[in-house]
């Protein structure tokens, strides 16, 4: 193990997307010393891994983190490469001070300090932001037969064009906005059926991120000042009708049908008992919390969270958490939702962090 510098930093940041960025734009402006570890091999975060074809679903201007818009786009809304390339400027406009390929595998307390351990050494801090985000663990249900299903079986953090699924029988399982997209163009080249729990939510055409962004805030003001609003049906985890799934619709196929019961080796079965043969399953069932990193603080749950006051860690105070669901902020989790976690998280730092040498 090389301790880095042999010093102790005020803050260690892990990760290196955008809620990492956003943490650090804040940080900057407080003349703390931080470094950020990114397990990557270069800038973009998660959005490195997004299939060919995903696109946001919200304008570049809704789409943006602290200090830096998001520049627009010619044609509809922003792409995946358009995100990586704004997310790399970001960083090397800021010039943060970051560190990768640096995969964290603990954190330890040493009391009064946290030392954040990785294969290329260790680095000390009086305060860890942890910005993983949820990308490197998906979440696959448990099925009964899946180990004996000779079919291929894939997450949507691994899917990356229909092409490879061409005249296939192809499930598509999970309900929210990854699977009506990857739908909508397996569909095109596979005989695809859409596996959902309950019926899909469709917003309406006209309804985009931007608009459930600012239901999202209506919705955090309301909590704080302990107020119940009603709006209308539409949350983070609703259908947006992108012109790929508007397509879709127009070839009749958002259709779903509720989940099969368990695997055979060459398919599924379904709750009434009929069997279908199906040569692949891509699971757009969504993503756990990466805390793997926390496990050695104990601070980690059954449910794999850990439990936070606002982003807070309530049982290791010099921890927070940015970045990965409501649970750490509401809409905390995307371009334009990290912002107010990020700015509130960096201002309790430095709270914390004068109240220490006091």
């Amino acid at each position: 193990m090389t301790a880095h510098a042999e010093r102790v930093w005020d803050v260690v940041i892990i990760g290196g997307g955008q809620a990492a960025l956003a943490t650090a734009y804040f940080l900057r402006r407080t003349g703390l010393s931080f470094v950020m570890l990114d397990a990557e091999d270069a800038p973009g975060g998660a959005w490195r891994h997004g299939w060919n074809s995903l696109r946001l679903f919200s304008p570049a201007t809704w789409s943006s983190i602290p200090g830096w818009m998001m520049p627009p786009v010619q044609d509809g809304y922003p792409s995946r490469e358009h995100v990586v390339d704004y997310l790399s400027r970001y960083e090397a406009r800021y010039q943060f001070p970051i560190e990768r390929p640096v995969r964290v595998t603990s954190v330890e307390s040493l009391g009064g300090a946290l030392r954040v351990h990785s294969e290329r050494g260790y680095w000390d801090a009086r305060a860890v932001v942890s910005a993983t985000g949820t990308w490197s663990n998906p979440n696959i249900p448990a099925y009964p037969g899946a180990e004996l299903f000779r079919g291929q079986q894939l997450h949507s953090a691994h899917y990356v064009e229909p092409q490879a699924f061409s005249g296939k029988r192809v499930l598509v399982v999970g309900g929210g906005n990854s699977g009506a997209q990857i739908l909508a163009e397996v569909s095109q080249v596979a005989d695809a059926t859409w596996v959902t729990p309950t019926d899909p939510l469709f917003l309406p055409d006209d309804v985009d991120g931007r608009v459930l962004f600012e239901r999202a805030t209506e919705r955090w003001k309301a909590q704080m000042e302990g107020r119940v609003i009603e709006q209308p049906v539409g949350g983070l985890g609703d259908i947006v009708m992108v012109p790929p799934v508007v397509a879709a619709r127009e070839r009749d196929v958002l259709h779903a049908v509720r989940p099969f019961i368990r695997f055979t080796p060459d398919g599924v079965v379904w709750t009434d008992g009929s069997e279908t043969a199906v040569d692949a399953v891509i699971w757009c069932t969504g993503f756990k919390p990466s805390l793997g990193h926390l496990a050695s603080l104990g601070v980690v749950t059954g449910d794999g969270r850990v439990e936070v006051s606002g982003t807070r860690a309530v049982n290791e105070p010099g921890l927070w958490l940015v970045g990965y669901g409501e649970w750490t902020g509401s809409a905390s989790a995307t371009l334009i939702g990290v912002t107010r976690t990020a700015r509130s998280t960096v201002a309790e730092i430095e709270q914390f962090l004068v109240k220490a040498e006091a």
